[in-house]
Formats: structure tokens, sequence, C-alpha cells
């Protein structure tokens, strides 16, 4: 019966311009359908509120009643189509989280940062409140202002700021060719277009001899964009496993894709990677698809589905916890990576061990660390060698995360070459030096392998 409705995983909303409209509430329905399919029991007391906003403030912070204009701006978050601030959020006891900011938007430009508790907007409390009540009073019309009062993560004191709403463009699908052919494809949301626009990046990328795929910051999406993803990676057959309140555990299958990630590819993911993100990242991770890299993620483990009322306004409910397809839970715990790293590092560790894994058999030197933003370096050899044998492509400065840094390569003398970068490195910036074994003696001995060292820079 619940399966005939349109069911998604709830995704952490990115603001957008949203009416506080409401009318009479069929409440004698929404009473029933808390009672049918609501995850877990609910108490008579609650369900004789008289407001759908008095009952579902009892429920968890992912069911919410949402008027028929809530609920399109609420699927236009999904699809990345706003006017806003630029944050997605999430609810918190003190008020609404911020998960993350949309880098170059309104609330990035008045220094909102990831893990600041907004408590109030224009005066009135957020306390309490769900994502779509708060969406109604942060967000209004293009080159309006709002007040939003919040506690800083840094500073742990409240912040006032006033901030302009914008229209917001941003793509879901972000993709490059990182240094040494390795693919990087970012989702920042699971919408319905999704899995197409991945399948286009993986062809615009084409020759990538390993694969990143990033969900960091990725709230969530819709269910059947979780399958079709899950689906691009190798040996990965089963998508999820849904519990319902009264129907028997039941796994689903991947929506099998004919484009997918070649191996080696790594999967990176945050605190606040959560929901859809996490229902692809646990299973691709049991079945042996990827590799994730990361911390452990938010832990939502929930499935909300929506239900269409009389009068065209929505209730939506959780109606399902999700796990991975053996049954490994999600839901308050989260998904822990293969290999943690310090938050900021996941791409640069995860590009790093991309390049040693494609040249594997390469030795490695001691790391260069703190090296001035003009190094030049220097490799000296204990034997004359055939300098001229080596090609420019022969030499290799990756930005660990970024792309290769063009260098001149220099003849010092029979036992001695220089290679300087032609701009400055980037200041605490990472690199690899790749030097492949196309060189040789003037004995005409062969290298048998080639060499690497890890840079940093002060």
């Amino acid at each position: 019966m619940l399966k005939k409705y349109f069911s998604f995983l709830l995704v952490f909303l990115l603001l957008s311009n949203a009416a506080a409209v409401s009318a009479a509430e069929p409440i004698e329905e929404i009473r029933a359908l808390i009672k049918d399919y609501y995850i877990e029991d609910v108490p008579d007391s609650v369900l004789a509120k008289p407001t759908a906003q008095e009952i579902t403030k009892h429920l968890d912070p992912y069911s919410a009643y949402m008027t028929a204009e809530e609920f399109a701006k609420f699927s236009n978050g999904i699809e990345q189509q706003l006017v806003g601030v630029g944050i997605v959020l999430e609810e918190d006891i003190k008020g609404i989280k911020v998960l993350s900011v949309i880098q170059g938007g309104p609330a990035d430009r008045a220094g909102i940062q990831a893990g600041d508790i907004i408590v109030s907007a224009n005066g009135i409390s957020l306390a309490g409140k769900s994502v779509q009540n708060a969406i109604s009073l942060i967000s209004g019309k293009e080159n309006t202002t709002v007040t939003l009062n919040y506690i800083s993560v840094e500073t742990n004191s409240l912040v006032t700021k006033t901030i302009t709403r914008e229209l917001i463009k941003l793509p879901n699908v972000e993709y490059k060719m990182l240094g040494g052919d390795i693919g990087y494809v970012r989702l920042n949301s699971f919408g319905q277009e999704s899995t197409k626009e991945i399948v286009n990046a993986i062809g615009k990328l084409s020759g990538a001899k390993g694969w990143i795929f990033d969900l960091r910051n990725n709230g969530g999406g819709y269910v059947s964009a979780a399958q079709e993803i899950a689906g691009l990676f190798p040996n990965v057959k089963n998508a999820f496993q849904l519990r319902y309140k009264t129907e028997k555990p039941e796994i689903y299958a991947v929506i099998p894709q004919k484009v997918k990630f070649t191996e080696p590819t790594h999967i990176l993911i945050n605190e606040y990677s959560a929901s859809a993100s996490e229902m692809v990242s646990v299973s691709v991770k049991e079945q042996k698809g990827a590799t994730i890299y990361g911390q452990t993620s938010f832990g939502k483990g929930s499935m909300q589905t929506l239900f269409p009322l009389s009068d065209n306004s929505l209730l939506k409910l959780t109606t399902a916890r999700f796990y991975s397809p053996n049954g490994t839970p999600v839901h308050e715990v989260g998904v822990t990576p293969n290999i943690e790293t310090a938050v900021g590092e996941e791409l640069t560790i995860s590009h790093r061990d991309q390049l040693i894994a494609k040249y594997k058999g390469y030795q490695k030197l001691p790391m260069l660390k703190d090296v001035p933003v003009t190094k030049t370096f220097t490799v000296e050899m204990n034997m004359k060698m055939n300098w001229s044998a080596l090609k420019p492509e022969d030499v290799q400065l990756i930005q660990l995360g970024g792309s290769e840094v063009p260098v001149d390569v220099k003849v010092a003398n029979d036992y001695k070459m220089t290679i300087a970068p032609k701009t400055k490195l980037q200041s605490k910036g990472q690199y690899m030096l790749l030097i492949h074994p196309k060189w040789t003696s003037q004995n005409a001995k062969q290298m048998q392998k080639g060499i690497y060292l890890e840079v940093t820079v002060k």
C-alpha cells in the first residue's frame, strides 16, 4: 500500500523563496496517515492536537506538513534551483544548523560557516521549528533582506548579520580532470537528472585512469537517484534495505547503468554527507565498489514519504529506516570511511593514493616539507646521465586535489638537473613530483623504475 506513494529521501534544503501560506488543514487525513504509516507508534494525546504543526512537532525532525507552494520550493531545493541566502540546513535543538554554505553566495560573503546555529530570523525564534518552517522565515523575494541571529561555531558567541537574498545558480554535478588523469566528479544533490549528468561527466573525462566521486556536504535527494547512482559502481548489485513499521525488511537492487566508473574509484564523505549520500556510500563500501575517504557521515538513515492531501497540501512522514543491503545501520551512527582523513584533506589524500596506485612500483623518496612558493627542485645522480633521453612530459609536478603544474626542466651538468615550476606554488598546498623511468646513464643503463616524492609548501 505504502509504495504507491511518492517516496524519497529527505534533502537538507537549500534555502529558497517560500511563502508561509496555511489553509484549513485536513486534520483527520493527517491523523490517519500518521497512525498507519509513521515509523513509530504515536500516542493518542499527540494525535489529538488541533493542528498539523502541533502534531508533527512531536514527531521526528524530518516529518512535516507542507503547503503545495512549500513543497514546490522543497523540490526546487533538491534540483538546485533557488532564490535565497545560500545555505544547507538541518534542525538542531537550539535552532537551525548550517550544514554547508554555497561558495560565493550571500551567506558565504557574510561570513556564515558550516556548524553555525541560526537561532532567529527577523526576530522570530527558530528553536523547535522544522526546516520547512525556517524556510518561510529566512527566505523571501530576490533583493530583499533577512536579519539572522546565529551562534558562531568558531567563537560560540551570538552574531547578527543582515543578508540580501539572491538568485543562486548552483550546478548539481561538477567535474574536472585532476593531474595524472584522475577523473573528479562532485554531486551536490540527488536530483532527478543527476545520473544523466554524471554519465555525461564520465564521458567528458574519457581517458581517466581512476575516479574520485565527491559526496561531501551532499544532504540527499530522491531514492530513485540513489538506486541509479549506486548502479554506476562496478560489482554493486544491491542499493539498500528498507524497513517499514509493519512490513518485512526488503532489499532493493540498484538500477543498472550502461556507463560505470572504472576501478579504482574513491568516494569522499564528511560529517555533512547525509541520507542518499549515506545510502550510496554504505552500499558501495559493503560491496567493495569503491574506497571511502573522509570522516563518519551525518547519520540520517530514514526515508520520508510524501502523502498528497485533499486540499493539495502534503504531509511528509518518516515511514522507513534504511540499512546497507546486509543490514548495517546508518541512522544516528553514520557511515565510517575506509580511510579516515583530517577535515579538508579528503580530496588531497584520495588524489595522492590514486597517483600512488597508478604508478605502483615507483620508488618513494623522502617528503620535502615547507618548501617556499618559489621552490626549484634539484635532481642529482651518482653517475653521469644522458639527460637528452628525458622528455619534458617525463617529469610531472601535480598539485594534489588539482592540476598538473607546468615546469621547466634544465640540465645543470652530467650529474644534475633542475625542475622549476613556471608559476608560484600555492601556499599551504600539497604536491607530488614524479619522474618517469625514461632516462638513461651515459653507459646506456636504463632507469628501472620511476621515482616520486610528496611536497608541502609553507
